[in-house]
């Protein structure tokens, strides 16, 4: 640094010295594939990160914004880190208007505090993610993570209609708006969404909102092998019913689902308690909507000769639903030794399914497959122990995954792995064609450099 001054003074000159930590448990509980930050900041306004920002750029500092800290593990671990913002000091509402179904709310709010306040309003942001007792609305968004939810009401991209952002100049930035028909400017708020922070730091976010459900429903189907399941899956989307999820569950999913609910005392239900392919239907709306769709559900179910046809009760539906959207935390606890993936593809089919799971069969992985909306997939590689030899195989069977996906023209994300495979392994695969588009504007909105250097996609 070029200053005589200390860097835990110059920072407390910002935020205050009850707002910087560098004590040892604060830097490992911000701590990113074992890289720890110098000093843990909690700015408690914009004005305050752009100081910050300014401070950072010049002294080039490297910096994370960091939220309930769940999902720090998405991304390759960062080329420097000297800073840590802990945004949960921003949690202002600044505008609910629940006549117009718009929100403002800063980003370090969390997530399950908000959804109560709509509640209130008979209202809720459709964004059923992952960790949901710890993480915040910010990190919703930079994350990128799918909600349980996209089948009927998308990601937050779709709802996120503007947002309050630092660049890495120290600028406060504005893009879109708080109402939903704005017509002026770029989306540039849209490109905050899965950038893990490497772009920018995101202060405000605006929403629509929506009105809550009245009802609720769900319906089991299962099958002796993934071509039926999927092709029941393919028969309900052709439908137009308004499934609020819509997911095929690989027989090591279900198995696992099934042991949850028998940790927790509750109704097993029986598609799960056999080693099938299943497809859980989620439906929501008024109860006609509900009754209707199942009515279809009955009829198409029998069409496609499921072995098992279960209706859920309300409470073993809730339970399942909550199973699903919080299946990121299962699944990453599930071993010693893990690797999750996310898989896009085109279109998925029983032979390409079992091109993805092969290498996992050939090193004797657990693979845990579940297929959700938008041809969005995740797959959990589990080894038994987190030795060097497990290590070895999950980086054997990744690179197969890597290279099937890749050959059907789709696109894979590591989204969890332990460190050591991530010193092997590039967790985004293969550079893509727009990679020169991507480096054109991370430079324009962090020309320093500093925002979470190297944990983006080709080490941006």
């Amino acid at each position: 640094m070029s200053s005589a001054i200390s860097l835990p003074v110059r920072l407390e000159k910002i935020v205050g010295a009850d707002r910087v930590r560098v004590e040892a448990a604060d830097l490992e509980e911000f701590a990113i594939d074992g890289q720890k930050p110098s000093a843990v900041l909690q700015p408690g306004s914009a004005e305050e990160i752009a100081e910050i920002v300014r401070m950072a750029a010049s002294e080039k500092l490297a910096l994370v914004a960091c939220g309930g800290g769940s999902k720090l593990g998405i991304g390759m671990p960062p080329r420097r880190y000297d800073l840590a913002l802990d945004m949960k000091g921003l949690t202002q509402i600044a505008h609910y208007d629940a006549a117009d179904l718009t929100l403002s709310v800063d980003a370090g709010k969390s997530l399950r505090a908000l959804q109560r306040i709509l509640k209130e309003k008979g209202q809720f942001l459709p964004v059923d993610v992952p960790c949901v007792e710890r993480t915040t609305i910010g990190g919703t968004v930079a994350s990128g993570i799918d909600s349980a939810l996209r089948q009927q009401y998308g990601t937050a991209r779709d709802f996120l209609i503007g947002a309050e952002f630092i660049d890495g100049k120290g600028q406060v930035c504005k893009s879109g708006g708080r109402v939903v028909k704005n017509v002026t400017g770029y989306d540039l708020h849209k490109l905050l969404v899965g950038s893990i922070g490497t772009l920018a730091v995101i202060t405000r976010l605006n929403f629509r909102t929506f009105p809550l459900p009245e009802t609720r429903a769900g319906h089991l189907a299962s099958f002796p092998n993934a071509r039926s399941a999927l092709g029941y899956r393919t028969t309900l989307l052709k439908t137009g019913l308004p499934f609020a999820n819509l997911e095929v569950l690989g027989p090591e999913f279900s198995a696992m689902a099934a042991r949850m609910f028998k940790a927790t005392n509750q109704e097993v239900p029986d598609a799960l308690s056999s080693n099938h392919w299943n497809v859980y239907a989620a439906y929501e709306g008024n109860p006609s909507v509900v009754k209707r769709v199942t009515r279809e559900l009955g009829k198409h179910s029998a069409a496609a000769d499921a072995s098992k046809n279960e209706y859920l009760s309300a409470a073993v539906n809730e339970e399942l639903a909550r199973f699903s959207s919080q299946s990121y935390g299962f699944l990453t606890s599930a071993s010693s030794g893990e690797a999750l993936f996310r898989i896009v593809l085109p279109e998925f089919t029983a032979r390409n399914i079992a091109e993805i799971l092969r290498p996992a069969r050939e090193h004797s992985l657990r693979a845990v497959f579940v297929l959700r909306a938008c041809n969005v997939a995740y797959l959990a590689l589990l080894a038994e122990t987190g030795d060097a030899s497990a290590i070895q195989s999950l980086g054997c069977v990744a690179s197969g995954v890597f290279s099937t996906v890749t050959a059907a023209e789709g696109t894979a994300t590591l989204l969890h792995a332990p460190r050591a495979l991530k010193q092997n392994i590039n967790v985004w695969g293969a550079k893509r064609a727009d990679f020169p588009l991507m480096q054109l504007v991370k430079q324009a909105f962090d020309p320093h450099s500093i925002f979470a250097p190297g944990r983006f996609v080709g080490g941006l």
